[in-house]
This record gives structure tokens, sequence and C-alpha cells, in this order.
């Protein structure tokens, strides 16, 4: 593949800066190793090395959405900036192929006293567009940003999320084939925000390569095709979002409790819920129904892996292909390495434009669990899953996790933050297989349960009045 097929090329890249503890030793390092170069001594470094980027290869397809994740300070800004051409590299070499439009910061380019009708034509021509370009796209840019009378207002008087309208609506309406976005998105509301992501779509079909830095995984994850993270300004992964938002948990989840030790009344755990009350809690498929995980990529901690898995219907026959609104039935199995104190066992299906439509796991269904399974052990997961989804073709994903005991018990109690910042990831296995889900038989009702993504529990009732002459 030619060079002309990527939009961004970057190589071996690195930044580094000059941390100084005092205003006096910057002077110093101005001043005296020259002087002490002149009398022939080695001269002194005054600062430390700060190396934001280190090293960091990869490239960007036109066409493509990537994803730059990482917590705070791992270097995604300052690697979004030397693409953009904002701020200078110390090595490597980074190839830009195409107009980019990138919002880096909010308000940036705009001047806070002038209005935002002046702001539109001072941002318009920093970005390369000439008056008469802004002259035909203005309207779109007033009518997607959307903030009314407020356009002939000083921008210093709008409300961030107004500044953000703004911004984007400007960088949206450039006909950029490079987009970046960082972080700006946050500030919209939710009706903004699915405006924007509609715009995003629209410029990806369109063939522009999209970089968006989020810390909403579930964001990259439905929306980026691929991602990089990036730890202390190394590179640690760069392929699918899916497997990259998994090594982003697994890389800062909280230690400590893989070693807590309790009785264990046996070494193989059986979880599964109640979706099914008729299905024999003794049943589980034959050896030749399943699937080899170890085949597959797995993310992990090192404490377990996916050994096999499979979907069977109510039967409890293998199958892939399901009726709207009949129940799947996933068994999957992990083979502990290490030991690990309350197992969790759960699954996510995710629709064809990669969002989350579903889930789901022991944790929410509160089932029974050890405190403690010991290494070698096998922890076999039973799940049924009522499918009342819209008609389509689905991805599931399928994990292992632990908890501590205390937490477990106490869990109704803890906030969903509380709670999942407690969960140690072990085991993820994105992307195991697709089940498909087509017409019912109709018994009831029509062939399509239901418009939409899901089937929510509700009730309708009629009531009529009618005025007759009769």
């Amino acid at each position: 593949m030619s060079s002309e097929d990527f939009a961004v090329q970057v190589s071996n890249l690195s930044k580094r800066y000059e941390i100084y503890d005092t205003p006096r030793d910057r002077l110093k390092q101005f001043i005296l190793p020259r002087l002490q170069s002149k009398v022939g001594k080695p001269p002194r470094q005054y600062f430390r090395d700060f190396w934001a980027l280190n090293d960091v290869s990869f490239g960007v397809r036109f066409g493509e959405t990537f994803g730059i994740i990482g917590r705070n300070g791992s270097g995604k800004s300052t690697l979004l900036q030397i693409i953009a051409g904002t701020l200078a590299r110390t090595s490597g070499n980074v190839t830009v192929n195409g107009r980019i439009a990138a919002l880096l910061e909010l308000g940036s380019g705009f001047n806070p006293d002038f209005s935002g009708r002046d702001n539109v034509f001072l941002n318009g021509r920093i970005l390369g567009l000439s008056k008469k370009e802004i002259e035909a796209r203005y309207d779109q840019i007033v009518d997607f940003a959307d903030i009314g009378e407020f356009i002939d207002q000083p921008v210093k008087t709008f409300s961030s999320g107004m500044f953000l309208r703004l911004a984007f609506a400007v960088q949206a309406h450039i006909n950029a084939s490079i987009v970046i976005i960082d972080e700006a998105l946050a500030v919209g509301d939710v009706f903004f925000r699915q405006k924007c992501y509609s715009v995003l779509e629209r410029l990806r079909n369109s063939g522009a390569a999209i970089f968006l830095v989020s810390h909403a995984m579930t964001e990259v994850e439905q929306f980026c095709d691929r991602a990089i993270l990036l730890d202390q300004g190394k590179q640690l992964f760069t392929g699918p979002a899916s497997e990259a938002t998994k090594y982003y948990y697994l890389l800062h989840q909280p230690a400590g409790c893989e070693n807590r030790k309790g009785s264990v009344e046996e070494s193989v755990l059986s979880m599964q819920d109640s979706c099914s009350p008729d299905s024999s809690p003794t049943f589980w498929p034959k050896d030749a129904s399943f699937q080899s995980g170890l085949e597959r990529p797995q993310v992990g901690n090192g404490s377990g892996k996916c050994l096999r898995y499979t979907v069977c219907d109510e039967t409890g026959v293998s199958c892939s292909s399901f009726a709207q609104g009949e129940v799947a039935v996933f068994y999957y199995e992990f083979l502990l390495s290490k030991s690990i104190a309350v197992p969790l066992g759960g699954l996510v299906l995710q629709n064809e434009r990669g969002i989350n439509v579903h889930g789901k796991g022991s944790l929410e269904y509160g089932g029974n669990a050890p405190d403690f399974l010991p290494a070698g052990s096998i922890i076999r997961c039973r799940q049924h899953v009522e499918l009342k989804l819209e008609l389509g073709d689905y991805s599931y994903e399928l994990g292992l996790a632990s908890i501590d005991p205390e937490s477990y018990k106490k869990m109704s109690r803890l906030s969903h933050e509380e709670l999942f910042a407690r969960v140690i990831r072990i085991c993820h296995l994105p992307r195991a297989g697709v089940i498909t889900i087509g017409w019912r038989s109709a018994r009831e009702g029509s062939q399509l349960t239901h418009h939409g993504v899901a089937d929510l529990p509700g009730k309708f009732d009629f009531e009529f009045e009618t005025n007759s002459s009769d």
C-alpha cells in the first residue's frame, strides 16, 4: 500500500521537554554550559528530560476513524498538536496528506471580544477558507450552531456549550480530509452530540480520516475502527478499538484483590441467570459444540484464559440464528492460572454500528459465587439472553473479572462508579462471534415485535368514545 493511501503517517515520533525546578535553573542552563565549554569543563545540565512522546509509530487511512486513548498526561494532546502542526517534534516524522480541521481546544482561533458572526469569518480564514467560501457556507454554519441571536454577541459572553457549538460548526463546514477532535464533544448536550456524530459519520463516508480523543471508552468502541493506547508517552497498543479499550481498563484497574483466600467448596463454578427456569441447571453442551477461545485474540492480566465457548438455543442445540424474541444461551469457560477473589462473568452484544445494545453478567444478576478460587480452577458460565432486539447481526464479547468479597456483599450500597472501580478485569474475548436475529413466526401480534433497537417492557390500552346518531 502506497503512502498516498494514508491520510497521516507517524514514524518513530518523539517529543522531549526540558523541565526546570526553578526559574534560576533555566537561566543557568542558558548561560553556564557555554562558559563551562570555553574553560574546558564538561557542560552541566540544569534540567530534567521529560518525554511526552517516545517512539510512536502508526498510520491512518482515509475513511478511517482512529481513537487516541490514555489517562491524563499520557501524550494524547501532544500527539494531536504535532499532527496538526501547532507543535514541533523532537525527532521522528509525520506525513500529512490533506487539509486538517482541528478542534484541539475550546475556542482556539476565536477572539473573545468579537461577535460570533465575526469569529466565523476569522476562524474560517485561519482554517484556509476564502471570504467567498465562508459567505457561501455562513447560513449553514449558523443553522448548525443553533445559538440564535447570540451570534451577534461577543463570544466572551457565550457559555462553554455555545462556544463549542460555534467552533464545531465552523470546523464541520470546511470540507477537510482530516478531522481532529480532542475531547471537545464532551461539552455539548445530547442533541448537539448526536448532530456532531452525524456530521462525523458523513465526513467518514466521504473519505475523511477522523482522529478522536475521548475518555469515554464506549464512544471509542462504537465510533472508532482502530485506536492507539498511550501511557506516559509510550505506545502500548495499536489495533481494533474494542481491544484497545480493554487494554486501557486493564492498565489502570486496581490491584490487590487476586490473592484474597477463603474456603473453597469446589474448584469448578457454574454461574447462571434465571431467564429460563425450565432449562436444566445441570445441562452442558457436548464438546463438539464449542469453539476454542485459545485460538482467538484475548486481552488479560495473566490470571486466566477463555478456554472455549458456544451459543445454543433453549433445547441445547448449537446455533447462531434466532428469531426475534427467542432465547440464546451462551456457554463459556475460563481456566485460572492464578488464584482470584469473587469471580464475575458476563457478555456484551454490539449491533452492526458498533453500539453496545446489551451488557450484563453475574454482577448484575447477583448470583452466588465463592469468595476465592485457586489457580487451576475452571469457571463455567451459562447465560440466557432473551433477544428482544431489532433484526440484524450482533457480535458478542465474553469476559471474566473478579471483585473482593466485601465489595460484592455490599454492592447494593455502592454507587456504580465505586463498584466498578473495584472490579479486576482478568480476561476479555473481544469479537468472539456473531449471532443473527431474524423474523419470528407470529403467534400473536405482527411478525415484528417493535421498532428500534430494543423491545422495552410496557403496556398499551385503548379507550373509545363514539358519537352515534343511530
